[in-house]
């Protein structure tokens, strides 16, 4: 058998390759694929404090569009709280119910994404009491699995930024929420020992940024985007039924 900790390096290359394409997914693919092999618990010492390379690189670039007063008003302050209580939360899972929530969740994100894509929609704005839980939530599930994308893009639906602002936004959210796990990681005692692990796995995101820069100038985005999807829903309904027996 291959140590489960090379597959991962697999699995590290593969989602930062498709991050430099897409634009999304980073922790999401790795931590996916990575859960069918390994403890949810002791994958996010590594990819969290991994993330945050790309993730800080990135806020420093884009960071003159960041819209603060969505950031500091809307998104920051609710999804730090959940956050924390998702961390907090974490230990009375249990592994089984950790993966099938985790599953459940990239499940019902690849679906919804394929339904829109496929439809061709654009969402319409959620009521602002709707938009704040939706926001808390996010952070509940990046405490819990350092992935609160899908819930955020869905809570931001609607929400009036161009394209750059929106993504350099949400940079800066991941470079945040990121460092404060991390931060919580270095307090509970998980991420020195992470720490070869971690150093050994930043040449992948160096040669998985560089690949995917070359791929996103020659292949069809939007089915590329499609096949990343579909991938994510067999991988989620795969965790989910694994947990299952």
């Amino acid at each position: 058998m291959i140590d489960p900790w090379l597959w991962l390096g697999l699995f590290i290359l593969i989602a930062y390759t498709i991050e430099a394409v897409t634009g999304f997914g980073s922790i999401v693919i790795a931590l996916s694929l990575g859960a069918m092999l390994l403890p949810i618990p002791a994958l996010l010492p590594v990819l969290v404090p991994l993330n945050i390379l790309m993730s800080g690189y990135l806020t420093l670039r884009h960071y003159r569009h960041i819209h603060l007063p969505t950031l500091l008003r809307m998104i920051l302050p609710l999804m730090a709280l959940g956050t924390v209580a998702g961390y907090l939360l974490r230990p009375a899972l249990g592994a089984g119910l950790a993966k099938t929530l985790f599953g459940a969740l990239i499940v019902w994100f690849a679906a919804r994404e394929l339904w829109r894509m496929a439809r061709a929609t654009q969402g319409s704005a959620h009521p602002p009491w709707l938009t704040r839980t939706l926001m808390l939530g996010a952070g509940l599930t990046h405490g819990l699995f350092a992935s609160g994308g899908p819930l955020l893009v869905y809570a931001l639906t609607g929400v009036q930024l161009d394209k750059t602002r929106f993504r350099a936004t949400l940079i800066c959210v991941w470079f945040a929420l990121n460092s404060l796990l991390t931060l919580i990681f270095l307090i509970d005692g998980t991420l020195l020992p992470a720490l070869p692990r971690l150093l050994g796995y930043v040449p992948l995101l160096v040669v998985g940024v560089v690949l995917g820069e070359w791929l996103h100038r020659r292949i069809d985005e939007q089915r590329f985007r499609q096949a990343v999807f579909v991938l994510l829903l067999f991988t989620g309904a795969t965790l989910v039924l694994a947990a299952a027996r």
